[in-house]
């Protein structure tokens, strides 16, 4: 017999396996020794609104009954190495699944990356935080599974219309992720988990027949009146198919720079700018969690997620936390020299003994007129600026400037800075000299707001480090909404994050799975 229950359970009752079928069977009156009784939660999430922590649990019960597998084993991916081709510019989570979702409709993925495969990054990413040196080829935005790779992992969405996220979720378990993605409210897999994870997904790729070409730079396009018909790389090779997904991610700005060169419709879009902000994961658990302490055994990092809207010479802008990183770390996401970016990561267990957010202010193009001279790439180049001031006032190294958050709101440059997860290290400044005064008068107003809705945030045991920049492209790329082609050049499929459609990994996977969907059902012959 199978059945559903709800539970409303302690921290170890539902994360100690023995606690929990214990205390399943003690709420259904059945003797865990006269019955062969198995439960199994479905979904989970934590309740941290009273003074005692509880956690929603959905169960399935099996009772004298075999326990089935929670997903079906994937089927193998047929052979298309001898299929029409499409080409796929990108092998982040976009330009992946699309190269999966392409396989199943028996076409074969050209997938083009610029960057090193996932095992091979890690000496590039090595390299920028022990001795500054930036690879704009390879770092922590670009090479195998993109950004993602070296990130949280978190797998949550608010985008449900793109398509099926419990089958995204259901690919990643097939290639090596846990279970417990289907069953948590905020899913994630942790940055020392994805590479294998990509891995796997590379070699699924590999085995049905599709290529992946790593250290291989798109720098221009095959275009024929007005119809995409191909790439051309940096070594000269000209690769052609049925059509080009674009799936560059939001910090490729040469592919920006070159659809604005070639003529190609693109768009300036609006973003957020700010920092990141580091307390300690221990602070940040007892305003969330009540605790005294620490939060104990059972509950896992807690994290939060804060918004405010700010006035400022008139205008409202939103101030907000972005990709919040708990037990994590903050990391250099500079992709050239002379620039300074930070982001955020975690590992899979979430041990670090820092917990970081973004914490960004809307950008509207409003506030940019004196870029307008730019078109298209006016916020692009905004951000390129900031970026750029903040390198400087870093040293001109990936050192990056930091303040002590109360220092910062009364403009006082911090004595001296606390322990910080930021490897290359970090120097006292003034942020309001580095941050334009639209964002950092904000970042200030919400600072104090957040100290009113969580008690404990707004102090100087906390620090600002920057700048937290690539929240999202600065960039469009326009597509019909049914179709997802470009509106002018046909064939050309602008993806997910870097076309201004997508932000995180399962928003990213479903918009590349879409994508290659349209471009077969347009164009491969019947």
């Amino acid at each position: 017999m199978k059945k559903e229950i709800q539970l409303q359970l302690t921290p170890q009752q539902a994360y100690d396996e023995e606690v929990f079928q214990q205390t399943v069977s003690k709420k259904l009156g059945v003797s865990l020794q006269d019955s062969k009784i198995q439960a199994r939660q479905i979904k989970r999430s934590i309740d941290a609104r009273g003074r005692q922590v509880k956690v929603n649990v959905t169960a399935e019960v099996f009772i004298d009954e075999q326990v089935p597998p929670m997903l079906d084993a994937s089927k193998p991916y047929q052979n298309v190495s001898n299929a029409e081709q499409i080409i796929i510019v990108g092998a982040g989570p976009a330009g992946m699944f699309a190269a999966l979702r392409a396989i199943e409709l028996g076409v074969k993925p050209i997938l083009i990356e610029r960057g090193s495969d996932v095992r091979a990054r890690r000496r590039d990413l090595a390299a920028i935080n022990k001795d500054h040196i930036v690879n704009p080829e390879s770092n922590y935005c670009f090479g195998e599974g993109g950004a993602g790779t070296y990130s949280d992992g978190k797998l949550y969405t608010r985008s449900k219309k793109r398509g099926d996220i419990r089958r995204i979720m259901e690919i990643f378990v097939a290639h090596g992720a846990t279970e417990e993605i289907l069953v948590d409210a905020h899913p994630h897999i942790g940055t020392n988990k994805l590479p294998k994870i990509v891995t796997e997904l590379r070699e699924s790729i590999i085995r049905a027949g599709g290529e992946v070409l790593f250290n291989t730079k798109v720098v221009d396009f095959i275009l024929e009146d007005n119809e995409m018909k191909g790439v051309v790389t940096h070594g000269g090779e000209r690769i052609l198919g049925l059509g080009v997904i674009l799936a560059t991610g939001h910090s490729a700005r040469d592919i920006y720079h070159l659809l604005h060169q070639k003529k190609i419709l693109i768009e300036a879009k609006p973003f957020a700018l700010g920092v990141r902000i580091e307390h300690s994961q221990n602070l940040i658990d007892k305003i969330q969690y009540h605790c005294e302490v620490d939060r104990g055994p059972y509950l896992p990092a807690s994290s939060y997620s804060l918004v405010h809207q700010s006035k400022f010479k008139g205008q409202q802008r939103g101030v907000f936390s972005f990709c919040m990183c708990p037990g994590g770390f903050i990391v250099p996401s500079a992709t050239a020299p002379g620039e300074l970016v930070v982001n955020g990561m975690s590992p899979s267990r979430r041990d670090s003994k820092f917990a970081n957010s973004g914490i960004v202010v809307s950008v509207e193009l409003e506030d940019l007129p004196q870029y307008a001279k730019h078109g298209p790439l006016a916020a692009m180049m905004f951000q390129a600026e900031v970026e750029k001031k903040a390198w400087i006032a870093g040293g001109s190294t990936q050192t990056a400037p930091a303040q002590r958050m109360v220092d910062f709101v009364n403009r006082k440059q911090s004595q001296s800075l606390l322990d910080t997860s930021y490897q290359p290290g970090l120097n006292s400044v003034n942020m309001h000299e580095v941050l334009p005064d639209f964002i950092s008068n904000r970042l200030a107003d919400g600072f104090r707001a957040f100290g009113n809705k969580m008690k404990g945030y707004f102090t100087n045991e906390s620090q600002l480090i920057g700048v937290e920049s690539r929240t999202s492209s600065p960039v469009r790329i326009p597509r019909d909404k049914e179709s997802f082609e470009h509106p002018i050049v046909k064939r050309l499929y602008p993806c997910a994050e870097g076309a201004g459609y997508a932000g995180g990994i399962v928003s990213a996977a479903m918009d590349g799975e879409r994508c290659a969907e349209r471009l077969i059902g347009e164009y491969l012959k019947k």
